[in-house]
């Protein structure tokens, strides 16, 4: 590891820690459970989709991202080569709006993804809280996703980098300065705009889908704004406490009847 890597990922780290210490001093809703079996069990999820992203996801995109910067292929290599950067990391970004609507309208692939909405509550341990199959199941749509983006090496490793930054900071239970939230939203996912998608109201959890740029929603119809983020019951529906040891988690997805789906529930 290079200097310039070993750097980023000292500024990460403490950029994660200054996170979660933020979110205990200006929480954005009140917690209804305990902090530490919670956290300690959605990280332990999450290590295991780090571990399965690491052994088949990163090295099958690395391929196929060479492969794209070699034949000159996808849609940021046809860009002017200042804008291919910038250009990858929008077309990856939009293609992983469309798989996250997927999620929650496809049933089989809604199985796995409730998995991460029974969390009861919410904070930045929650944006790794998955199951590791889902990650298996995505990949076929990564693979697309990258070469039609036409994503090189570096703008997988960047648009990676973005995401993940992302995902932490808009599940964090998190109360910006006044106005904060509400300007950065017309360009990025909020912490308030990203709590709306995890209520226990269908309505409002099949909106505010993207998980960067926030004009996704926008341009789709499928933003939703709420005056009162403090109101908002997280998780699914009644069954989320019984599902939410690991155990029952993994197996949750294999539980689940084939008429229980998103679109048959009332919220």
């Amino acid at each position: 590891m290079g200097l310039g890597r070993t750097l980023f990922t000292i500024a990460g780290a403490a950029a994660l820690v200054g996170l979660l210490v933020a979110e205990r001093r200006r929480p954005l809703r009140r917690q209804h459970h305990s902090d530490l079996p919670r956290n300690l069990r959605n990280f332990a999820m999450g290590a295991s989709c780090a571990a399965v992203v690491a052994v088949v996801e990163v090295p099958i995109g690395q391929r196929i991202a060479r492969d794209n910067l070699r034949r000159r292929r996808g849609f940021a290599q046809a860009l002017p080569r200042p804008l291919r950067l910038i250009g990858a990391g929008l077309a990856m970004d939009y293609g992983f709006y469309w798989w996250h609507v997927a999620t929650h309208r496809v049933p089989f692939l809604w199985r796995f993804h409730r998995v991460h909405h029974i969390d009861p509550d919410m904070d930045a341990s929650t944006a790794v809280r998955f199951h590791f199959l889902d990650m298996l199941v995505s990949l076929p749509w990564r693979i697309v996703q990258i070469r039609l983006a036409g994503a090189s090496p570096k703008s997988l490793r960047w648009w990676r980098r973005f995401f993940n930054a992302s995902i932490l900071f808009h599940h964090a239970n998190l109360r910006l300065p006044k106005g904060w939230d509400r300007a950065l939203r017309t360009v990025l996912t909020t912490p308030e705009m990203h709590g709306i998608h995890h209520s226990k109201v269908r309505q409002e959890r099949d909106s505010n889908y993207t998980s960067g740029i926030s004009v996704w929603d926008r341009l789709h119809g499928t933003y939703r704004d709420r005056p009162a983020p403090r109101a908002i019951a997280i998780g699914v529906d009644e069954r989320d406490e019984a599902d939410l040891p690991i155990a029952r988690s993994l197996t949750a997805p294999f539980r689940r009847t084939p008429a229980d789906t998103n679109a048959d529930r009332t919220g």
